[in-house]
């Protein structure tokens, strides 16, 4: 039997996202915003300790954040530095983060440092994502196979990833009610609707929040209708105040899902440290009025202060790599598609052909990508398919119940 890796429901499949909540770990409190930095230096010691450690580093805002914490802590205690590890997708213009990787690296005086020119071999279903799905199954997100190489590289020693910070100094900004409520917005005509919504019952939320789902043009009428049903139960449970979501946050599937995706892909002897998915930093930055309504740049330049430059904080650009995970093999498996290893109780196989022939696909069908492969090729070499739960949408994955909003 294949692996289940990631324990995906259908509806998560189809959609290429993961809902719901997960039981709660031990309760995690608050420190004081001067101790922020403290926390995050505690979680990157241990690897620092045992060298070399690598940090996954694309130049994006959350990578040099944890390679410049690193490197100050390394340097204060006299350990070895961190060594930035990179992934460089040569002809793609807009996966080139060259200038900004050079500008942190030269700025944290490091000398050291592994660029990895990737090409086919890092395809949705290239060399390294086809070993790491016959060894794992289908993993979440599609991409988590990529930090197989970094891992190579770190040979036994550590791996640090700014995993969790998009959602942590992005996502986990109070919603604009919240603002309201607490008069640090002024209020328009419109905040009428959204304070409404915000503190209406809960199964009026999820009826609201249901209609404002996403459309993915591959899903067939009764997928379209699973998504809504999950995307609405999700939304209308995201707690309202801060310190019930700085609790909910770290429960969060899709941060759990990531986190044991990662730690498979880099295996048993490299320690992976994920800093900034800490539940701490969470209940921190929430605990705290000012980080906990401030801008991404705020919260960014509170924690990291003097360690970066401000141009990074405020930084707006982000790279794109969808087309440059959509490569040859990808292209190839499509033209002989024949429509196998979806659920077509959720997916329009057509449709999906038409989303895969477009010049850039949406990153959300690389996870059904992989599905299909996956099934396609063990069934061709008569290995048991993935079990049942995991492929069949009679059950459409609804995401777990979690406790009504506090």
């Amino acid at each position: 039997m294949i692996s289940p890796g990631s324990g995906l429901r259908p509806i998560e499949v189809a959609s290429g996202l993961v809902f719901g909540t997960e039981p709660a770990g031990e309760p995690v409190g608050a420190v004081p915003p001067i101790e922020i930095r403290g926390v995050l230096e505690d979680s990157v010691r241990p690897a620092l300790a045992r060298p070399p450690c690598l940090v996954s580093f694309s130049g994006g805002r959350d990578s040099s954040c944890v390679l410049a914490l690193a490197a100050s802590v390394a340097r204060r205690e006299g350990l070895p530095l961190p060594i930035p590890a990179t992934l460089r997708f040569p002809g793609l213009p807009e996966s080139d983060e060259n200038d900004w990787q050079e500008r942190v690296v030269r700025h944290l005086g490091l000398d050291d440092w592994i660029r990895v020119e990737a090409g086919d071999d890092l395809d949705v279903i290239g060399s390294v994502a086809r070993a790491v799905l016959a060894e794992h199954g289908l993993l979440w997100p599609f991409n988590s196979y990529v930090h197989r190489p970094l891992a190579e590289q770190a040979g036994g020693g550590s791996l640090l990833t700014g995993v969790g910070g998009d959602e942590i100094f992005e996502l986990m900004t109070p919603h604009r009610m919240h603002a309201l409520l607490a008069r640090r917005a002024r209020p328009v005509p419109r905040d009428v609707l959204r304070v409404g919504l915000g503190l209406a019952p809960g199964r009026i939320r999820r009826s609201a929040l249901r209609r404002r789902s996403l459309q993915l043009p591959w899903l067939t009428t009764a997928g379209q209708a699973a998504l809504r049903r999950a995307w609405g139960e999700d939304e209308a449970h995201v707690p309202r105040r801060l310190s019930a979501r700085a609790a909910w946050w770290p429960r969060r599937r899709g941060l759990r899902v990531a986190l044991r995706s990662l730690s498979a892909v880099a295996g048993e002897d490299v320690l992976l440290v994920n800093p900034l998915a800490s539940p701490a930093l969470a209940a921190s930055l929430l605990a705290d009025p000012e980080l906990a309504f401030a801008d991404r740049a705020g919260r960014l330049r509170s924690v990291f202060g003097e360690l970066l430059f401000d141009a990074l904080y405020e930084r707006r650009s982000k790279a794109s790599f969808n087309r440059a995970f959509f490569g040859s093999e990808s292209r190839a498996f499509v033209q002989g598609w024949e429509g196998g290893g979806v659920d077509t109780g959720l997916v329009d196989p057509s449709a999906l052909r038409r989303a895969w022939r477009e010049p850039v696909p949406d990153g959300r069908t690389f996870t059904l990508l992989q599905h299909a492969w996956l099934l396609t090729r063990f069934a061709r070499a008569g290995a048991s398919p993935l079990p049942r739960a995991t492929t069949r949408s009679e059950d459409d994955a609804a995401p777990s119940r979690a406790e009504p909003p506090a």
